[in-house]
């Protein structure tokens, strides 16, 4: 079964901003994340895994008159979570993606103090089957 792992990041996680680090902190985080990817790969269970930009950089995008996207800054400052990165693995319960995100959530921060932030775990669904 395909599971995603959902990186959030908000004020009420006590997180400082990555801004706010120092720059052996990031670097850790980072081969941290690069790990965890390795892990994942020699255990069969990668599918693929993405950070992502910021918030400001987003954009909401809906269909206008005719189809013409409009475009709109967004997420909005009020929103209080945002989503920071995510993986999708391959894995054989759903027990094992709770024990996968559970690693991910303890990657190091300030002061190479495990973040525990939240990581969201949704099962992928699959497509209905094509009728034959």
């Amino acid at each position: 079964m395909k599971y995603m792992l959902l990186m959030q990041f908000g004020e009420q996680s006590d997180i400082p901003p990555m801004s706010a680090w120092l720059p052996e902190e990031i670097k850790a985080h980072i081969e941290f994340m690069h790990e965890t990817n390795r892990r994942l790969i020699d255990a069969g269970e990668y599918v693929e895994a993405q950070g992502l930009a910021a918030p400001e950089q987003a954009r909401i995008v809906r269909a206008g008159d005719g189809g013409v996207p409009v475009v709109t800054d967004g997420p909005f400052p009020e929103t209080k979570e945002f989503l920071v990165g995510y993986w999708i693995v391959d894995c054989e319960s759903p027990e094992r993606a709770v024990e996968l995100a559970a690693s991910v959530s303890a990657a190091p921060g300030p002061g190479g103090r495990p973040l525990n932030m939240p990581i969201e775990v949704r099962q992928v669904m699959s497509a209905a089957p094509a009728e034959q």
